[in-house]
C-alpha cells in the first residue's frame, strides 16, 4: 500500500548492533519533530467553522496553518537530508501509521474546547523550550527554520495560557471540563521528553539538545498556569504512555490518516503545484 514501509526510513530497524549514521539521526529527528506539527494541525484544523466564536475560530485555524507549515518545512528538509529524491508529500501521505513518528497526545480526537485547549498548553509550553534551545543548534538551515517558527510558537503558548486561565477560573462547568481534559492527558506527557539513540547522537554533533535540561522549567510553567487558573495539578508520577515515537500509536492515528491521505492515495500520480 505505501511505496516507503517502516524499512525506508533510517533509522526505524536499527538494532543495538548497528551504527546510526548523522544522516540517518538527523533525517529521523526531523520526521519527529515534523509528525508532531502535522498531526496536531490536522486536529486543530477540525475546529474551523465549529469553534465557539468567531474569533476563536479563526485563532484555531491560524494555529493549525502555523503547526501544518511548519511541518511542512520540516519535511522538506528531511527529504534533502534523506537524499534520495522524495518530496516532503511523499513522506506525508505514503507513510503507513507505523511509520509516524509523532507523540500519542497529539494523535487524540480533539474533544471538546477545554481539551483542545489543555494539550495546547502542554504542547506549546514544550515545543516554546524546545524551540528556544535548537534555535542555537550548529546547522544553519535548521537554527534558522527553527528561530522563524518560534516566533509563532510563542504566540501559541499565550493564546493556551489565555484560555487555560479563563476556562479554569471561569463557571464551574467551564472549570470541569478543562480540569478533566488535563487529568485525561497527564499520561502522555512524559512522552514529550523521550529521547534514544537519534538524540544522543545529535546532542554530540550539537544539533539536538538534552530534553531533561528543560524538563523541570516546564513543569514548573505548567504548574504555575493550573495553579493560577484555580486547577488541580495531576500527579506527575502517575503511570505514563509511550510508544510514539518508535511507531506504536492509539487507534486515532490510524482513522485520522485515512481521513488526510484518502485524496493523495487514491490518485499517487497527480500534482499539485
Amino acid at each position: 500500500m505505501s511505496p516507503k514501509s517502516k524499512t525506508d526510513i533510517p533509522g526505524a530497524e536499527h538494532s543495538a548492533t548497528q551504527t546510526l549514521t548523522e544522516k540517518e539521526a538527523f533525517f529521523e529527528y526531523l520526521i519527529r519533530l515534523a509528525d508532531d506539527r502535522l498531526i496536531l494541525g490536522h486536529r486543530l484544523s477540525e475546529w474551523c467553522g465549529h469553534g465557539p466564536i468567531l474569533e476563536e475560530d479563526i485563532a484555531l485555524a491560524n494555529v493549525a496553518l502555523d503547526d501544518i507549515g511548519h511541518s511542512a518545512a520540516l519535511y522538506e528538509y528531511a527529504a534533502e537530508v534523506e537524499g534520495e529524491g522524495r518530496h516532503r508529500d511523499d513522506i506525508v501521505y505514503f507513510r503507513d501509521d507505523v511509520d509516524y513518528r509523532n507523540v500519542k497526545m497529539v494523535e487524540l480526537p480533539k474533544g471538546d474546547f477545554g481539551f483542545t485547549i489543555a494539550r495546547q498548553l502542554l504542547f506549546s509550553a514544550f515545543s516554546y523550550f524546545l524551540y528556544e534551545r535548537l534555535k542555537d543548534a550548529e546547522d544553519e538551515q535548521f537554527s534558522g527554520m527553527i528561530d522563524k517558527h518560534l516566533k509563532e510558537i510563542k504566540y501559541h503558548l499565550r493564546h493556551s495560557r489565555e484560555w487555560t486561565l479563563r476556562l479554569g477560573d471561569g463557571t464551574e462547568e467551564s472549570h470541569d471540563r478543562i480540569q478533566a481534559a488535563f487529568n485525561e492527558l497527564w499520561t502522555y506527557t512524559d512522552a514529550l521528553f523521550y529521547m534514544d539513540e537519534v538524540d544522543e547522537l545529535l546532542i554530540e554533533k550539537g544539533i539536538a539538545v538534552d530534553l531533561n535540561d528543560f524538563k523541570d522549567e516546564w513543569k514548573q510553567l505548567v504548574t504555575d498556569v493550573l495553579e493560577e487558573a484555580t486547577l488541580e495539578v495531576p500527579d506527575f508520577d502517575q503511570f505514563m504512555q509511550s510508544g510514539g515515537r518508535k511507531g506504536l500509536h492509539t487507534e486515532h492515528l490510524g482513522h485520522l490518516l485515512a481521513e488526510m491521505q484518502h485524496l493523495r492515495r487514491s490518485y499517487p500520480d497527480a500534482t499539485w503545484e
